[in-house]
This record gives structure tokens, C-alpha cells and sequence, in this order.
């Protein structure tokens, strides 16, 4: 072997050897968990309010007999603490519910992306909002 000459081996690690396909798109997705109520922040400015009604009666029965169906959204913030997206009617019910956590589907969203989501999210709840209303008044 000629000195001075140095060649450059990259080796692969142990895990991505074996490492399923399936497993690194798992790994690539949003993870689902349960968040401790007590580390989850309002969107500051959130349009829309709770409203205590019976609905939200209804949403606090059924998440005692059957827990939260549909993880709310969130975001890690650079605290370490989580900023709530969609998911603020689960949220309240979950309190008054008596339960400590919460599911969520965590996002990595900057600022501006939990934005937009909101909104597009706002755009569709009032759109239902609005049909069940048409619907009442038929």
C-alpha cells in the first residue's frame, strides 16, 4: 500500500442494516400520543370559542364511556411545552371529563404552517356548521 494515500470508507450503521422499509416511513410520520393536559398551550388568538352547550355535554359523555376517537393536533414548541392547533373542544372536554391527558397527533409545523392549518381547519368546521344550520332550518 502506497503511503500517504488514505482512502475513505463509509460504513453503515447497525440499525440501518436492519431496519425495515416500513419501519423508517413509520418513523417519518406524525406520531400519535397521549399529552399530559397541564404541557398543552392555547393558539394564541384562536378564532373560535368553547362553547359550554350540549354538545360539548354530549363530547364529555362520550369521551368518558369511549375516550378522544380523533387525536387533536399540536406542535412542540422551543420550550419543550405543546401549542394546541386543532382540538380545543376535546381538549375542554377531556378536562371536565376529570382525565389528565389528552391525544394527540404531534406535527412539526413552524408558526406559519400551524397558521394555515388552522385556518383551513376553521374553513371546513364552519362549512359543517353551516349545513347543519340549513339543514335545521328546512
Amino acid at each position: 500500500m502506497a503511503k500517504g494515500k488514505r482512502t475513505e470508507i463509509e460504513l453503515t450503521a447497525y440499525d440501518d442494516i436492519f431496519e425495515t422499509d416500513e419501519s423508517r416511513a413509520e418513523a417519518a410520520l406524525s406520531k400519535i400520543r397521549d399529552i399530559p393536559l397541564a404541557e398543552i398551550d392555547e393558539f394564541p388568538d384562536h378564532p373560535f370559542k368553547v362553547l359550554m352547550d350540549e354538545d360539548m355535554e354530549q363530547l364529555v359523555d362520550s369521551i368518558k364511556r369511549s375516550g378522544v376517537m380523533t387525536p387533536a393536533t399540536v406542535r412542540m414548541k422551543e420550550d419543550g411545552r405543546y401549542e394546541l392547533i386543532s382540538g380545543h373542544r376535546r381538549k375542554k372536554a377531556c378536562e371536565l371529563a376529570g382525565l389528565e391527558t389528552l391525544k394527540c397527533e404531534v406535527k412539526e409545523l413552524t408558526r406559519d404552517e400551524a397558521i394555515t392549518l388552522q385556518f383551513d381547519i376553521g374553513c371546513v368546521l364552519l362549512s359543517h356548521r353551516f349545513s347543519r344550520f340549513v339543514k335545521a332550518a328546512m
